[in-house]
Parts: C-alpha cells; sequence; structure tokens
C-alpha cells in the first residue's frame, strides 16, 4: 500500500478542483438593519446542465478508520456537488481526496484535510471520494443537482492508496 499524502485544505490549493466554502476571507457585508451578517456567494451552484435543478439535502457520515485503503472514486458529470458540515466544530476534521475531472488519473489524485468550518464545492466532473468523516458521526448539508440523465460515473480502484493517520498529523501539522 501507498500512503497518500494530505494537505491542508486552502481555497488555493483545491481551486482546480471547486470552492472552499468558508466565512474566513470571504466577502460579507451586514444586511437586516445591522442585525445580519451576509456572507455572499460562498460557493456557484452548476445544476442546469440537461435540465437540473439544485436540491439541498443532508448526509449523516459514519466516522471511517485509518488507515483507508482508496477503493472507489466517483464524478458528477452533469453538476457541481457541495458539502457543508453542519455538526461539526473547528477542531473536527473530515478527510477530502479528489482528481482532475477527465480521464480518471489516479497519479493525479490529491488529498485534503478539511476543519469543521471548511465545506467544499466540486466542480463537475472532478473525480472525488465518497464522504470521509473522522473520529463521529458527521453531518453535511448536501447542494446538488436532480434531473434527468445520469449524474454519478464510479471507477473502482485496487486499494493500493491509502489515507493514514500519520498524513493527517502531518497536514495538521502542515497549517499550524
Amino acid at each position: 500500500m501507498t500512503p497518500l499524502s494530505i494537505q491542508p485544505l486552502t481555497r488555493e490549493a483545491f481551486a482546480p478542483f471547486g470552492e472552499v466554502i468558508m466565512l474566513e476571507g470571504a466577502k460579507h457585508y451586514p444586511i437586516n438593519a445591522g442585525t445580519t451578517e451576509r456572507f455572499h456567494a460562498l460557493a456557484g451552484v452548476d445544476a442546469a446542465e440537461q435540465g437540473g435543478q439544485p436540491i439541498i439535502s443532508l448526509f449523516r457520515g459514519q466516522p471511517r478508520s485509518l488507515p483507508l485503503p482508496i477503493t472507489v472514486m466517483e464524478r458528477h458529470p452533469l453538476g457541481s456537488q457541495a458539502f457543508i458540515p453542519v455538526t461539526q466544530t473547528a477542531d473536527d476534521e473530515y478527510l477530502v481526496v479528489v482528481a482532475p475531472a477527465g480521464e480518471f488519473d489516479a497519479g493525479r489524485m490529491q488529498a485534503f484535510l478539511a476543519r469543521g468550518f471548511q465545506g467544499v464545492s466540486y466542480a463537475r466532473g472532478v473525480w472525488h471520494h465518497p464522504l470521509i468523516a473522522l473520529y463521529k458521526v458527521s453531518d453535511f448539508l448536501i447542494v446538488d443537482r436532480i434531473g434527468p440523465g445520469n449524474n454519478c460515473d464510479e471507477i473502482a480502484l485496487d486499494g493500493h492508496l491509502t489515507l493514514t493517520a500519520q498524513a493527517c498529523i502531518a497536514a495538521r501539522n502542515d497549517r499550524l
């Protein structure tokens, strides 16, 4: 098995795969007579392909154990898909594994350690691993597409690339 290196989730590092959804560095301004702060347009929603519409769902992820061999990746060719944690704190973490859109290339896979206040929006066609909650049951608000057409492709992998606790620790130390 080959450990996949994991890096801290930042807007810049994740940009080739989509958008990071977080308040830090976001455009914001007061509304409702100053009683509310609006953090504006944190991510776009790409859902209109072939007559699709955006929907909001909730996923409840069971915690995964490490090491975790990567045996499947998926993509949504007709729309973006956003994951926004709703039950996590800043100290909670989850993992994001991605590869660029197009023909799948395991050599271009990247892994990110996300904090509980960070969401991600995968761009249309970006390969990603299904939800990887760590440590505890975790709820995520999902914004994605419903409509005609096949919007989920999966590819089976041999599991030689693995996510490890040591790589998570290294990513945590990199962000400090």
